[in-house]
Formats: structure tokens, C-alpha cells, sequence
């Protein structure tokens, strides 16, 4: 059973930075990527920032040149540096593990999710 847990959330104003990290846990052998995804207030869940085993990346159009995705495979960690926020970057983060096949695809392991708010 795969786990993942976040940590790194938290209130920032608009400008600052934040990084989160996700350890995962018992991950499974077919799955060869991760995710951070984010979910704001009366909005559907979106893909922030994925990952593959080898490092290849896909960002939000919104979040390029922004927010930075990376892993430590020896750690089983994948982290979100997240620079000069926004206030509509404001949402519950959610850490995904899925698979890579020239972009991302999520399976069905999910993180209990991070908030991150960003004053104007």
C-alpha cells in the first residue's frame, strides 16, 4: 500500500516562498512518477508539477517559471519549491503517485493534502 505524506504548507504573503515535501512509503513498483496537485475553494483539483523517475518534469502553465518540482529517489521524496506566490496559488496541495508516459498520469494515491495561503 502506497503512503504519501506532505508537510510544508503554511501562510505566506504574496511574493514569498514555500517548499513542500512528500515521503512516500511502501511505493509500488509499477508506479514511476509523482505529483503535487492543488484544489482551491469551489474549484476541481489541478495539476500543478509532475515528476518521473528519471526527472522529466510537466508544469502548470500557471506555475512555470515559479514553482520548481524534484525528487530524491534514495529518499523516496518529492518536493515543490513554490517562489514569488500568488494570492490564487492559495488551495489544499496534494501529493500524487502515478506514472509517466511522456506527461503524467495520477493514480488513485493521494496525500491527507497541505494548505497553502498566500495573502495579498
Amino acid at each position: 500500500q502506497v503512503q504519501l505524506v506532505e508537510s510544508g504548507g503554511g501562510l505566506v504573503q504574496a511574493g514569498g516562498s514555500l517548499r513542500l515535501s512528500c515521503a512516500a512509503s511502501g511505493t509500488s513498483s509499477r508506479l514511476n512518477a509523482m505529483a503535487w496537485y492543488r484544489q482551491a475553494p469551489g474549484k476541481q483539483r489541478e495539476l500543478v508539477a509532475g515528476i518521473s523517475n528519471g526527472g522529466s518534469t510537466k508544469y502548470a502553465d500557471s506555475v512555470k517559471g515559479r514553482f520548481t518540482i524534484s525528487r530524491d529517489n534514495a529518499k523516496n521524496t518529492v518536493y515543490l519549491q513554490m517562489n514569488n506566490l500568488k494570492p490564487e496559488d492559495t488551495g489544499v496541495y496534494y501529493c500524487n503517485a502515478g506514472l509517466w508516459g511522456g506527461t503524467y498520469f495520477s493514480a488513485n494515491y493521494w496525500g491527507q493534502g497541505t494548505q497553502v495561503t498566500v495573502s495579498s
